[in-house]
């Protein structure tokens, strides 16, 4: 899944979990707003979400994994698996065009339309199109700097937005 029009960002290092998301909106090649507000906290602020693509869509998403949250109480790796299984095999939820980050005290996932649950390697996750770029950034950050992560979010988000059009230095900054 590629989308255009965001970058998510979620890093865990020295014990904190820092998800950032710019605040870029555009409409095909238009930027309609700057200072959105792609990145939450759900479920008694305990989980941290960030979404790329369809407005509309990631915020039914973050609804329905806050159900699966309540349901399995808290416990977000079967929350996302649960979602994941629905999103895949659900007719209206696999026309969702979205993809998002959760991250609670111990877990960072990337949760997928196609059925993935990917947690990453290292502690960083980048979505969106300047995800790639967010993420590359935050891994020299990690590997050369001592830096925290709020602060590696931070400046890998602006690395990203002095990268890709799609993505801004408007930015949002959840911490655990």
């Amino acid at each position: 899944m590629k989308f255009h029009g965001t970058t998510i960002l979620a890093v865990r290092h020295k014990g904190k979990a820092a998800v950032a998301g710019d605040g870029q909106v555009t409409l095909n090649e238009k930027i309609v707003k700057h200072q959105a507000k792609k990145v939450r906290r759900i479920y008694n602020d305990k989980i941290i979400v960030g979404f790329a693509g369809a407005t509309a869509d990631a915020l039914n998403l973050s609804e329905r994994l806050e159900a699966k949250l309540e349901r399995y109480n808290g416990n977000l790796t079967r929350a996302a698996v649960e979602l994941a299984r629905d999103w895949r095999t659900d007719k209206y939820l696999r026309r969702l065009e979205a993809i998002m980050i959760a991250v609670d005290e111990s877990r960072i996932f990337l949760i997928s339309g196609n059925g993935d649950i990917i947690e990453p390697d290292e502690g960083i996750i980048g979505i969106g199109s300047g995800g790639v770029s967010a993420q590359a950034a935050a891994s020299a950050l990690i590997k050369y700097t001592d830096m925290d992560a709020r602060s590696i979010v931070e400046e890998a988000m602006k690395i990203a937005a002095s990268i890709c059009v799609y993505t801004n230095d408007i930015v949002t900054i959840e911490e655990m």
